[in-house]
C-alpha cells in the first residue's frame, strides 16, 4: 500500500511546474547576491543566514528541476542531498552566530529591515508561484518547505531589525539566526524522513517484482 501511495504523489512532471521552478530559481539566485551583500555590509547574522538559505535553495531547486521525470529512487536520493544541504546551512549559521557573539558588534538595523522586507516580498512571490504544488513526493515537497521557511525567516529578520534598533543590542539578530538554523534543521529532518520512506517503498516494490519474475 505504501508503494501505491508514493506512486500517486505528484512528481513534478508537468511543464507548468517546470516553469514555476525556473522562476523561483531566478528569484532565489538574485536574492542570494542581494542579501549576502547587505549582510556583509550591515554585519547582520540574520541576513547572512537568510542569504545562505537563498543560495542553498537556488542549488537545490536546480537539482529538483534536473531530476523531474527520473525514477523514484533518483528523486528520493536528490531529496536526501537537499536535506543534507539544509543541515549544513543550519550548522554554518550556528557557527557564524557563535563567531558574532564573540565579536560582540551590533548590526545596522535599517539595512536589516529594508533588505528583510525586500526578501519577504521575493519569498512570498515564490510561495504564491508554488502554492499549487505544496504537496507531492519528497522532491516536490522539499521545494515548498524551503520557500515557506524563507518567508518565515524574512519575518524574523524584520522583527530582529526592529528590536536591534530599539534596544541597541545584537542579541535579537543572534536569536533570530539561531531560530532560523533550528527551522532549517527541522525541515532537513522532514525531507530526509520522507525521502527515506520513498526509498524503502521503492525497494519493497523492486523486491516484489523480482520475486514475481523469478
Amino acid at each position: 500500500m505504501s508503494g501505491c501511495c508514493e506512486e500517486k504523489s505528484f512528481d513534478g512532471a508537468s511543464s507548468a511546474y517546470r516553469r514555476a521552478l525556473y522562476a523561483v530559481i531566478a528569484i532565489n539566485a538574485i536574492m542570494f547576491i542581494v542579501e549576502m551583500t547587505a549582510g556583509l555590509m550591515s554585519g547582520s547574522q540574520a541576513l547572512k543566514a537568510d542569504a545562505l538559505d537563498f543560495g542553498g535553495d537556488t542549488a537545490t531547486y536546480a537539482l529538483s528541476l534536473m531530476v523531474i521525470g527520473a525514477s523514484v529512487r533518483t528523486r528520493a536520493l536528490a531529496s536526501l542531498v537537499k536535506g543534507a544541504s539544509l543541515a549544513i546551512i543550519a550548522f554554518a549559521v550556528l557557527a557564524m552566530t557563535i563567531y558574532r557573539v564573540l565579536n560582540g558588534a551590533s548590526p545596522e538595523p535599517g539595512t536589516m529591515g529594508l533588505i528583510g522586507f525586500i526578501a519577504l516580498l521575493a519569498n512570498l512571490t515564490s510561495v504564491f508561484i508554488l502554492l499549487r504544488w505544496r504537496d507531492g513526493d519528497s522532491n516536490v515537497r522539499s521545494v515548498w518547505l524551503c520557500s515557506r521557511n524563507d518567508a518565515i525567516g524574512n519575518v524574523g529578520v524584520i522583527i530582529a531589525g526592529g528590536m536591534v534598533a530599539v534596544i541597541g543590542s545584537a542579541w535579537p539578530d543572534l536569536v533570530v539566526a539561531v531560530l532560523l538554523a533550528s527551522l532549517f534543521l527541522k525541515s532537513a529532518s522532514a525531507i530526509t524522513l520522507q525521502a527515506t520512506r520513498e526509498l524503502r517503498a521503492d525497494r519493497e516494490i523492486r523486491t516484489q517484482q523480482t520475486s514475481t519474475a523469478s
